[in-house]
Formats: C-alpha cells, structure tokens, sequence
C-alpha cells in the first residue's frame, strides 16, 4: 500500500501534464510545430525547448519521499525522442536532466536523475529510427519507456550516495514509476497521433475539394491559360477554398486576382510582391507568414500570408498560383498540398490544353496541304474543256462552270473540319461531273447512297475519287465505272469508293503510302475517331481498288 500515494500522485501529475497537451494541440502554433516537416533547426529546437518544458513540469510537480522524487520526467523526453528524432530528443533530455541537477529539489539522486533524463532522450531517439516498423507507435513508446524507467533505476543505485537509500529508494519508486509514466508516454503518444490523424483527414477532404475544384476548372484551362480563364479558375479556387484571395499570375504578369487585394492586385499590371517574383526565380513553393514577406508595395494591403507555388511547362516556370490569407502566420500544411496539388494539375491542363492546340493546328495544316493538292492541270483541263463547250453546248458549259464553282468553293471553305455528309457528297458530284464532260463515256459513275444525315471530316472523299479517277480509271485504256456506296450498320456509317481500274499488287505497294494525300486522310480518320478508324484499301491488279471507311455512329465510341 506504500505505493499508492506515489501512484496517486503520478496519475494526477500525468493528468495535468495530459490536460495541458490536449489543450495545446488544438491551437495552430503547437499543430504546425508537431506536423512541420521541413526538419529545420529552428522547428527542431522548438520541439526540443517545448518537450523540455514537459520534463521540467514533471520535476517540480513530482512526489517527495526518501529524499528523492517520483516524478513524470521521463514522459516529455522520450515522447520528443520518438517524435522529433535525435537533436530533440537529446536536447530535451540535456536541458530537463540539467534543470534536474542544478535546482535545489529532489536531494542525493539529482546527479543520477540528470544521466537518466539524457539516457532516456537518447532511447526516444533511438526508437525514433525504428518507429515506422510499428503499427502503434504507442506500443513502442510503452517498452521503451519501461527500458528507460529501468536503466534509470539501475544508475541511481550506481550513482546515487548513500547506496543504501538509493536501494531502498528504488524498491519504492521502480513499479509505480515504471508502470505510469510507459502508461503516460502511451497517453501522450496516442493523443499527439490523433493530431496526425487530423491531418490525414483533413488532406483527405482537401484531396477531394481539389479534384471538385479541378474538375470545375477543367473546361476553361482545356483552352489555355489567359485573363479570361485565369478568372473563371480564381473565382472557382475563392469559392470553394474558402481563403481570403487568390491569384494566377503568367510570368510576372497578373492574369486575374480575386478576393481581398483585388482593387490594386489589377489583371494586366506586373506583380507588385516580391514573394511572387521569388517563386518565379527559384521554381519552387514558398510560404510567407506576414505583410513584409508578402512584399506587396500598397501599404494598405491587407493580405498577410500566403502559399504562393509555380505553374510549370515541363521545366519552365509560366505563372504562380497563389493562396492568401488576411491573418499572419496562418498557412497550414493541408494549404501547402492544396496549393501544389493544384498547381500541378492546373500546369498538366495546360499542357494538354498545348497537346489539344498543336493537333488543331496540325489537323488545320493538314486541311491546308490537301486544299493546296489541287492539280494545276485539273483546272486548266477543266477550263478548256468549258471553254470548247461554250459553242457547241453552251448549257452544258454554263453547267460545267457552276460544277467548277462548286468544286472550288467547297475545296476552298474556311469552316469547321466536320461538315454535312450532303455537302462532301456535292463536292465529289462536281468533280465528277467535269471529269465526265473530259473522258466522255470512258468515265461512268454509280450512286448508291440513302438518305444519311451525319459529319464527316472535310476533304476526305473527294481525293480518294480523284486517285480513282487518276490511277485507276485514266490508265485503263477502255476506261471504267467508280461506285460510291454508303450503307450502315449498328456502330458505324460505311463508305465504300470502289473502281474497275487497273489496280495494284498490295505486296509490292503500300496503299497508304501511295501518296500524301491518302497519308493525311488516313492519319486525320485516326486522330479523330482512334486507330481502328482509318483507310481500308483492297486492291488487286487488273481488277480494280476498293477504298473503305468506317464513320462512327454518335456513342458508338468508348
């Protein structure tokens, strides 16, 4: 029963010394501290002077008996060993275990005490390198503290003089102390687990909202990144984000600012903090916790902290995204990953927003090269053929000019790549028809086409007739038929463009590259529609060539 009072008073100090951290570790300051993992020297010597303090308390509300004191100590030190690493955990214990000696408390085991204090931070530390082999690091702070409570035992029956009284001191203090201080450390390493597992939470839920905030953002980023999308991006970031003012710049240039700061943070202006134009330079993520690192140079700016990280192409630095706060020093971890969660994001829609634009201008190239492929002597066969007609059969001619008309018009339209089935199929009408009035009965053309209604892209057709008319039908001394087919099935509208011409031995030649035409129409089919969607040639020698092509029904795609 001797051991009761001891234990009583262990259990009120851990109390006090629990209700004191649970306090603390619902306030930002002590949360930063305890989660900052940047490892700096000035974050490692305020754990080290924070858990001292624990260790201190735990001396002065200790229990005198024997001339010594059952104290609490050894909870502060080993917890900030485990926790902090070696630097912390040593320095704690060097500064509660010199407290320990040099205060007039606590009688002939001060010296000893003080060894123990230190030896502990260095077990804490020790555990520290092996923590992440445990599930619960509680359990691990629970035997290590026993080894720490036993070794301290063992140097004070060294150590402590007379060796009487540190023996009888010991067999009174060594089950109380060990078993609720293991127990203390236990405590304090669950609760401080429960300010990890806030984290965990919150940056769950910050994940989320910046996947929410990405996916609303992703139809104005898709078209790059300007004044016009930068404020549709900012106004969604405000919203959802809940902080006082967000900005994107694109090099030191501010596209849009909105929040706090808006009325001289202007679109178009250069950016006035110096914070920004350090993010640019280094190309890394900085935190800024008051008004003179914001740097911003209207004294009346009331934005005192921010996360300000760089939007990235590849390896160059185009913008930053930055996320403000009216309070100082107010920027928590969880606003670090949202930053750069979204900043990286942003920077890879950008990116793809480049991809999207340089395959336009590669598929309007493209458009371009087989708008450009217009024979020469097509036109001027064309032309002397009407001009031969105009005395002979001036209705035909006056036909043959409007077909003429028609061909150039719809060769030469600046629309969009996808047009009217109807509209491709006139194009190829008019081509034909002057070709007719060139080759006479040489030439002869087959319809057989219902009545569809779909897009294709433009300027397909009309080169496969004309390699038809070309190298098929205009080689073959008697002349030839070309067929245009169109037909469904469930998935797809097929178009077939067939000659009886003289052919070609598909294992000598390669259809697709017989021609640049044909390599722009098969490459077009297939970044628009995917691989299996471009040209299918079938030919045999003497006795014809079969194009085909497969235009995806509305859903058809996955």
């Amino acid at each position: 029963m001797e051991n009761l009072p001891i234990t009583i008073n262990l259990i009120n100090n851990i109390s006090l010394m629990f209700l004191i951290t649970f306090l603390l570790s619902n306030t930002t300051p002590f949360k930063n501290i305890i989660l900052n993992r940047q490892n700096t020297f000035v974050n490692k010597m305020f754990l080290a002077i924070i858990f001292s303090l624990f260790g201190i308390f735990g001396t002065y509300y200790g229990f005198p008996i024997e001339g010594a004191i059952a104290n609490s100590r050894v909870i502060g030190i080993m917890v900030a060993g485990l926790l902090g690493g070696p630097f912390v955990g040593i320095s704690a214990g060097l500064i509660a275990g010199f407290h320990r000696w040099v205060i007039d408390i606590g009688g002939f085991t001060a010296f000893a005490c003080m060894i123990s204090t230190i030896v502990a931070g260095i077990i804490g530390s020790i555990g520290y390198k092996y923590k992440n082999r445990f599930e619960k690091i509680w359990v691990l702070g629970f035997f290590l503290t026993i080894i720490a409570e036993v070794i301290q035992m063992g140097i004070i029956i060294i150590i402590a003089k007379p060796y009487l009284a540190a023996v009888s001191l010991v067999k009174t203090i060594f089950v109380p102390m060990t078993l609720m201080n293991s127990i203390g450390v236990m405590l304090f390493l669950l609760l401080i687990n429960n300010i990890f597992k806030e984290q965990e939470r919150k940056a769950a839920i910050q994940s989320e909202l910046a996947l929410k905030i990405t996916e609303k953002t992703l139809p104005y980023l898709r078209n790059g990144i300007n004044k016009e999308t930068a404020l549709a991006t900012c106004k969604i970031i405000h919203s959802m984000a809940k902080v006082d003012a967000v900005a994107i710049t694109k090099g030191e240039e501010i596209l849009a600012h909105v929040g706090i700061g808006s009325d001289h943070h202007l679109p178009g202006e250069i950016v006035q903090t110096s914070s920004t134009k350090a993010v640019l330079k280094a190309k890394k993520s900085i935190i800024v916790e008051n008004k003179d690192e914001v740097g911003c140079s209207n004294k009346t700016c009331r934005l005192n902290s921010a996360v300000i990280t760089p939007l990235m192409k590849k390896s160059k630095v185009i913008g930053v995204l930055k996320i403000y706060k009216t309070e100082k020093n107010t920027i928590t971890s969880i606003d670090v990953k949202l930053a750069e969660g979204l900043a990286r994001l942003f920077s890879t829609q950008i990116e793809l927003a480049e991809v999207d634009y340089n395959a336009q201008l590669l598929a309007k190239a493209e458009l371009k090269a087989l708008q450009a492929q217009i024979n020469p002597h097509f036109l001027f066969n064309a032309l002397n053929t009407i001009v031969s007609m105009v005395r002979i059969d001036p209705d035909t001619a006056r036909k043959l000019l409007i077909n003429l008309s028609t061909f150039l018009r719809e060769n030469f339209r600046e629309k969009d790549d996808m047009i009217d089935i109807s509209s491709e199929l006139k194009h190829i009408e008019a081509y034909l028809e002057i070709e007719k009035a060139r080759f006479g009965e040489r030439l002869n053309v087959e319809y057989s086409i219902n009545d569809y209604n779909f897009k294709i892209p433009h300027l397909i057709l009309q080169p496969l007739v004309e390699n038809a008319v070309k190298h098929g039908i205009y080689t073959k001394k008697d002349g030839g038929t070309i067929s245009i087919i169109i037909n469904e099935d469930k998935k797809n509208y097929i178009i077939k463009i067939e000659d009886d011409g003289v052919g070609f031995n598909p294992d000598s030649q390669e259809p697709i590259g017989h021609g640049i035409a044909l390599k722009n129409i098969d490459t077009r089919l297939k970044s628009i529609y995917g691989d299996d969607y471009g040209l299918k040639i079938q030919s045999s020698e003497n006795i014809g060539t079969k194009v085909l092509i497969n235009i995806p029904k509305a859903g058809s795609l996955n």
